[in-house]
């Protein structure tokens, strides 16, 4: 593998590291129908903004809003489990559309047929680079041990150096992906000495049964299933990003979307806001709620929100995440740094200039009116 400019950086991004870890153990777990059924009670979540709503003119709002959703146990993921969206807006069509990848959610960004989606830091960083039509809004969380390397018991492999030669999935373009080869990289090993294969986490649990693998580098809640079936993790997310290789998952919005509908967004960051709360106040409640969006036991959903770091409403204009149009945070320079690394391993063209991605954040959705 070609030398990463991200672990150049690797001074600037342990620091991000270790500010973004630090709020680690803030976090909790979120929600379900017994969760609906707090929030409906007044006990549960729900949406700070639910007050103002009455203020906004139907003629304001879309009759639909699309949000394009991953399986990744955090505060948006809660939201959806205690229909938040949907008491903000009753008057709005609420569409949830499950996207398994980071790339395919730039798929679907690019044709315009969602609003809102999550994505990873290299899937959304190469969508800024190649100018794709969506603004980043609202950061979700950072990766730790929910990503990792697991490999089958039998397949003797117990370190990095003894992957050469052997058969690893991961999803091309992914956060699991550039962690993968950010640790090959840690660890001086050449990537082409493994066979690296192009995998969506549904197939990989069989294709693991079938023993067409010997390893994958994947998130929750495919982790868990692998782990279950004989594996053993190698190395996490948590540790490659030690040695400088950060990776986290964020909001996108539709250009047109946010341009049409600012306060709709507000809004949406509001509902965000109040599901990553519940997720930290009520963890037993969210464990139990989120395990049937994760199809884990309510004791591996719990263990699977420990393992990530999820941010607030109040931490997004924080320096070391999007800072302030006057101040503008590191989240930019992590991007940048991902984008550089996406060149050179020849997955995007080029990589513009860190102010590109900086202008691409929209940090000015926060300022107090």
């Amino acid at each position: 593998m070609n030398n990463i400019r991200i672990a150049s950086k690797k001074n600037l991004l342990a620091l991000l590291l270790a500010g973004m870890i630090a709020v680690l153990a803030a976090c909790g777990g979120n929600n379900g129908d017994a969760g609906k059924q707090s929030a409906s009670s007044g006990n549960g979540a729900s949406s700070s903004s639910s007050a103002g709503a009455s203020a906004t003119a139907a003629t304001d709002l879309p009759k639909e809003i699309r949000i394009g959703y991953q399986v990744s146990p955090n505060g948006e993921l809660t939201a959806k489990a205690l229909g938040l969206a949907e008491k903000e807006f009753p008057g709005v069509k609420i569409s949830w559309l499950k996207f398994d990848s980071g790339r395919d959610v730039n798929t679907a960004i690019a044709s315009g047929s969602i609003d809102f989606g999550l994505v990873g830091t290299p899937p959304g960083a190469s969508a800024v680079a190649q100018g794709l039509p969506d603004e980043i809004y609202y950061i979700h969380d950072v990766i730790g041990e929910s990503e990792a390397l697991v490999v089958q018991d039998a397949s003797g492999i117990r370190s990095l150096e003894d992957l050469k030669g052997k058969t690893i999935a991961t999803t091309f373009g992914s956060t699991s992906h550039f962690s993968l080869l950010s640790a090959l990289k840690q660890a001086n090993i050449d990537p082409s000495a493994i066979k690296i294969i192009d995998m969506q986490a549904p197939d990989l649990l069989a294709a693991w049964q079938r023993g067409d693998i010997d390893g994958a580098y994947i998130w929750q809640p495919v982790q868990s299933k692998l782990l279950g079936e004989k594996g053993k993790i190698v190395i996490t997310s948590k540790e490659v990003a030690e040695k400088g290789a950060l990776t986290g998952e964020f909001g996108v919005v539709h250009k047109d979307f946010i341009a049409k509908y600012p306060n709709v967004v507000k809004r949406y960051i509001a509902i965000l806001d109040a599901g990553t709360k519940y997720y930290r106040d009520h963890p037993k409640e969210a464990s139990e709620a989120l395990s049937k969006e994760l199809g884990l036991t309510p004791e591996e959903t719990l263990k699977a929100m420990n393992e990530i770091t999820v941010l607030d409403a109040s931490q997004q204009t924080d320096p070391k995440y999007m800072g302030t149009p006057e101040q503008p945070g590191e989240f930019g320079t992590l991007l940048k740094a991902t984008a550089d690394f996406l060149v050179e391993q020849k997955s995007i063209k080029e990589a513009p200039d860190v102010s590109v991605f900086q202008k691409a954040i929209r940090n000015d959705l926060y300022a107090k009116s």
